[in-house]
């Protein structure tokens, strides 16, 4: 059975209204606090596979800015993700093989309507 992951900062407007839509349809996600428990590279590159690297990483972020990192240079940018994880876009979530970033939240109901159709 698949499961509902959510890449979370409950600091971040946009993730808690993302969570908030997928408990408002009962479903109850794996929660990743990524900014406390970061991820690893090869988590990185693995959910970096779903999107261009412009959309996953923040790069206006100031702290993309600081290390000097560049959209040309993926290797050293996901590297940075690693040791400064409010690099990565958020919120992510990923259902069935599937991931998306709910921005806006409202892009979680594309996941739930292709895990629940016609409950959307």
């Amino acid at each position: 059975m698949h499961t509902f992951t959510i890449y979370h900062n409950p600091k971040c407007s946009n993730s808690r209204k993302a969570l908030e839509i997928l408990h408002s349809h009962n479903i109850n996600p794996t929660i990743i606090e990524y900014l406390k428990t970061p991820l690893n590279l090869e988590q990185i590159i693995q959910l970096r596979s779903h999107f261009d690297l412009k959309n996953f990483i923040r790069h206006n972020d100031p702290v993309f800015n600081e290390l000097k990192l560049s959209l040309e240079d993926e290797a050293s940018a996901l590297s940075a993700m690693v040791q400064e994880p409010i690099l990565m876009q958020r919120p992510i979530v990923t259902y069935a093989g599937i991931a998306v970033i709910a921005r806006p939240p409202e892009r979680v109901l594309e996941l739930i309507d292709y895990a629940m159709p016609n409950t959307v």
